[in-house]
């Protein structure tokens, strides 16, 4: 029986993983990135959180109306559980939560609040055309986050 538990190494500045923030948006980019979650929250024996943010920043609820944000929604539903369902075929229970907004700015103010050690998110391998004039989620993660950031590619 070990005399410290998982947090208090946290505190003790060791590196050690507790809390886990997979982000998942359906893609074989997120599974990977699940998968790879899973592998380190067993090594760590983490709290695995999985989140699906609905992109609300684009407006395009507004030219289809409010059944665009209901399929939306519901893709996300879907999504987040199957996310799940793949942890947890992994040997991994996890927490999943739905945020809507600005994806990036969502995955971080979750991070900070929940005190994230890790957030986990897939590479969609936009171009660098693309990313200059978008920005990357991954990128915007990286550069904003408070705890470390894993891109998988």
């Amino acid at each position: 029986m070990s005399l410290f538990n998982k947090y208090d190494f946290c505190c003790l500045g060791v590196m050690v993983f507790c809390k886990i923030l997979v982000c998942c948006d359906g893609s074989k980019h997120s599974d990977k990135a699940i998968k790879i979650s899973c592998d380190i929250a067993k090594k760590y024996d983490s709290d695995l959180t999985i989140i699906y943010v609905v992109d609300k920043t684009l407006r395009s609820d507004v030219f289809a109306g409010s059944e665009y944000t209901k399929i939306l929604r519901k893709y996300a539903q879907d999504t987040i559980l199957r996310a799940q369902r793949l942890a947890k075929s992994q040997g991994i229970e996890s927490n999943v939560i739905i945020k809507e907004g600005n994806v990036s700015e969502q995955i971080i103010q979750y991070s900070k609040k929940s005190r994230t050690d890790l957030i986990v998110v897939g590479s969609k391998g936009l171009g660098a055309v693309l990313r200059f004039m978008l920005g990357s989620v991954s990128t915007k993660i990286a550069n904003h986050s408070l705890c470390s950031v894993l891109i998988v590619k």
